[in-house]
């Protein structure tokens, strides 16, 4: 099992480990142990997909359940970005602060004085949220905690596989993994009802990676960069 189960984790967690230095750093400096701008936790920023691809990249021959292939589905496809779209737009109109675990400090580029590199960073953002942070999230929760849950011997279990007991507790985490706890658990019941329906995990990437895509276009013409 461990050796299925590491090359799964291995990317979400080294990515997860990135945003608890930030996080601690974040402490420090609130305590005025160390004195830390808001650029320069900005500049942290790239370090979460670069770790997390190089462990994607590394580890790409174990994902046999990912099948790009299944996107030529064109039904399957349609009713993947339509999903993405509805979660997206729930995400940024229904009120999730009740289940917000605190305000989050989003992302805003406007703190790069060089226009230069403020493109530069807006970019990495935007190519992390849509291109890497789908295919991590979607092989970690949707392929791994999904059937876990149901299996320690997690490959055992065929993908897509539906008890209450893994949908349940695969969205709370997922939510807990989020600033805004709700709006988590509502984006992972979706995704993971998307792979029950289309057995696909491809599908859930293309799903997530959209409504990423959509919350991007959204934070950047709105500077709502809570959101981001």
């Amino acid at each position: 099992m461990k050796d299925k189960a590491w090359p799964r984790i291995l990317p979400f967690a080294l990515f997860m480990a990135v945003i608890g230095l930030e996080e601690g750093l974040r402490f420090m400096d609130g305590k005025s142990w160390i004195p830390i701008q808001d650029s320069t936790f900005a500049m942290l920023y790239p370090l979460r997909p670069l770790v997390a691809v190089i462990a994607l990249i590394l580890c790409r021959r174990a994902y046999t359940e990912l099948r790009w292939s299944d996107l030529t589905r064109s039904s399957h496809t349609l009713v993947s970005i339509t999903l993405g779209l509805a979660v997206f737009t729930l995400w940024i109109n229904m009120d999730w602060t009740i289940g917000a675990l605190s305000e989050p400090p989003g992302f805003n580029p406007g703190i790069f004085p060089d226009p230069g590199l403020r493109r530069v960073m807006t970019t990495i953002r935007i190519g992390s949220a849509v291109l890497i942070v789908p295919i991590m999230e979607e092989i970690f929760w949707r392929s791994f905690i999904l059937r876990y849950v149901i299996n320690p011997e997690f490959s055992k279990v065929p993908l897509g596989t539906f008890t209450w007991i893994s949908f349940l507790v695969g969205a709370v985490l997922f939510g807990l993994a989020h600033h805004f706890i709700l709006a988590g658990i509502m984006a992972g019941m979706a995704y993971s009802w998307l792979l029950y329906r289309t057995r696909s995990l491809a599908q859930c990437v293309l799903a997530h990676a959209v409504t990423n895509l959509a919350l991007a276009a959204f934070v950047l013409n709105t500077e709502k960069w809570w959101f981001w």
